[in-house]
C-alpha cells in the first residue's frame, strides 16, 4: 500500500541516530519505552576531522550504529528527546539524531 498521499494527521517522521558501535540498543530500547513501535539497527563506518579529536585526544572510533525509527509527526519530538537522553546526544561527540520528513511508503506501516 503506498502512502504518498498522506493526510496531515497520519504524517510521518523518519528518526536516524548515529552513535558508537555498541550503542544502538540501548538508543533502540529508548526509543521503544517513548513509544516507538520498533526500530531498525545498522552498522556504518563514519570519517571526518572530528575522528582524529576526540575526547581528552583520543582517536574517535569510526565503527558507528545507525538508528532508524518510522514514527507519526505528532510522536516525533518525544522520540527525538528520549533518544538524545539515552545517547546523552547533548555532550559532543557521542552522537547525532535527526528527523526527516517521509514523503511516501510501501508496506505494512
Amino acid at each position: 500500500m503506498n502512502k504518498a498521499d498522506q493526510s496531515p494527521d497520519t504524517s510521518l517522521h523518519l528518526i536516524t541516530c548515529v552513535v558508537q558501535r555498541g550503542k544502538g540498543d540501548t538508543i533502540a530500547k529508548a526509543a521503544m519505552a517513548a513509544g516507538a513501535g520498533g526500530a531498525t539497527i545498522h552498522f556504518a563506518r563514519g570519517t571526518g576531522t572530528r575522528e582524529r579529536l576526540g575526547l581528552l585526544g583520543l582517536a574517535i572510533v569510526p565503527e558507528k550504529e545507525v538508528v532508524l525509527v518510522i514514527c507519526k509527526e505528532d510522536m516525533s519530538a518525544r522520540l527525538l528527546e528520549a533518544i538524545t537522553k539515552a545517547g546523552s546526544l547533548d555532550v559532543p561527540g557521542m552522537g547525532i539524531a535527526f528527523i526527516t520528513p517521509v514523503l511516501g511508503i510501501a508496506g505494512h506501516y
